[in-house]
């Protein structure tokens, strides 16, 4: 496994990184497991939230250089990974002001005696993580995971080195101690080889179905904790009463939003059948005049896809889906010169025994349905083996509520893009996974919640 830098938006090679050898990961992994057994890990929390104090204002300090690292390592609009340097510098804070309060103990009423809940780090954590947000990603994991005093090893993905080395400097700088964070450039089968290592308590992945799933089982063989989340074939359900020019221009911007490479991106658009010709002709209109180039250019809204395998798995999935009955009602092909772009792309008529009706689409493609009423919408958002997301539009809120407490996914958004915060926790069921990132439920995914009782006397 090669970690490159490929720009691509020109598909330059820019710059190759040596992987690390089993001797560096066992220093490591042995600098790490020290760690946890100090003061630092098991002492008074202050310190570690120090260090994400600091670590806030250094990215703050550093925005304007991560926000080019990213776009031109893996193709992020500026803006968007505009976005995405300063809601890390928030999740820092985020945890630094508000993980003592989350990991205080709890008292429990019981007619036993005194009874209270502690928590406390359980041990080094394994992440592996992937290349479409290559700083929140990492982000999401360190500040819990600093807060309770795990330390951590990290894989991040092949295609995003630079990322993953200007992160592990920004902790590093931050006065984090050695072991508290460290990036390692492994392959799979070393992956599985620290899994299985006594000194490793935790697994936690975001990325494709089949990593999580080899990741969960070896995690499971040695009886440790894991947590995943692995995509998803998101709903973005269009109601006969929804503002349809907000539902439009929200609809075309989760599609494309990080060129269609977004877990929680609106894939499948599920209509009411009431306005679905008026919404279709307005969402292909607007799919057709979007701006495509420079992910640099302040004003380009669809940059290129992550790399030259994607734009190939993409193209082949469009075929396969056309050859399985469904319609190209727009776009359909990668875009010719050079850089990995690829045409928005809308496919209609897909039906239940289409490939395409199951898969998750990693591009700026949209599928649209269309339903005569709530309980088509709700039976055809849940016919999936993912549940990740979703999004109802709807001016009728109650109804909108109603609908989306029905449909299984680990969150929905009433009329908005899905949005994400500190405070506001991140994960599926299904197979888009388990366990939460983000908010109060994701420092408490790894510890150790430990009770102590007190017998009456």
């Amino acid at each position: 496994m090669a970690y490159q830098t490929i720009n691509p938006t020109t598909d330059e090679l820019v710059k190759t990184y040596p992987n690390h050898t089993d001797a560096d990961i066992e220093a490591a992994l042995d600098a790490a497991d020290k760690l946890y057994h100090s003061e630092w890990s098991r002492g008074p929390i202050q310190p570690r939230l120090q260090v994400l104090e600091r670590l806030a204002d250094l990215i703050d300090e550093r925005k304007e250089e991560l926000e080019r690292i990213a776009t031109v390592e893996m193709g992020k609009l500026i803006t968007d990974a505009r976005d995405e340097v300063w809601i890390i510098a928030e999740i820092a804070r985020f945890y630094a002001r508000n993980a003592e309060k989350f990991l205080a103990p709890t008292k429990i009423d019981s007619e036993l005696g005194d009874a209270w809940i502690e928590h406390h780090p359980i041990g080094v954590l394994l992440v592996v993580e992937p290349w479409n947000f290559p700083y929140y990603q990492l982000m999401r994991v360190l500040a819990p995971a600093m807060a309770a005093g795990n330390p951590v090893v990290a894989k991040h993905a092949s295609i995003v080195p630079h990322c993953a080395t200007v992160f592990e400097e920004l902790v590093n700088d931050a006065g984090a101690p050695k072991g508290a964070w460290k990036n390692l450039f492994v392959t799979s089968g070393q992956v599985a080889n620290i899994i299985a290592d006594e000194r490793v308590r935790g697994a936690a992945m975001t990325g494709s179905e089949g990593a999580g799933s080899a990741i969960a089982a070896q995690a499971g063989k040695h009886l440790k904790k894991s947590t995943l989340e692995m995509g998803g074939n998101d709903v973005f359900v269009v109601l006969d009463d929804a503002d349809l020019e907000k539902a439009v221009e929200t609809g075309v911007y989760s599609r494309l939003h990080i060129a269609g490479q977004e877990c929680i991106c609106a894939k499948r658009f599920v209509l009411h059948e009431r306005i679905a010709d008026k919404f279709l002709e307005k969402f292909t209109a607007a799919m057709k005049n979007v701006k495509i180039g420079d992910p640099l250019d302040e004003d380009t809204k669809l940059g290129p896809l992550s790399s030259t395998a994607a734009v190939k798995g993409l193209s082949e999935q469009v075929e396969r889906a056309l050859e399985h009955g469904a319609t190209l009602h727009l776009g359909g092909k990668a875009i010719e010169g050079r850089g990995n772009f690829f045409d928005p792309t809308i496919l209609t008529n897909v039906t239940r025994d289409n490939p395409a009706y199951f898969e998750e689409f990693f591009g700026p493609v949209a599928q649209v349905y269309v339903v005569k009423d709530d309980d088509e919408a709700v039976e055809l958002a849940n016919d999936s083996r993912y549940g990740l997301a979703g999004a109802v539009f709807s001016q009728d809120i109650d109804r909108a509520k109603s609908l989306a407490s029905r449909i299984e996914t680990g969150a929905v958004w009433i009329n908005t893009f899905a949005s994400t915060a500190p405070e506001l926790p991140f994960g599926g069921i299904k197979h888009s996974g388990y366990g939460r990132e983000l908010s109060e439920l994701a420092i408490k995914e790894f510890v150790n919640q430990q009770l102590v009782l007190v017998a009456k006397s």
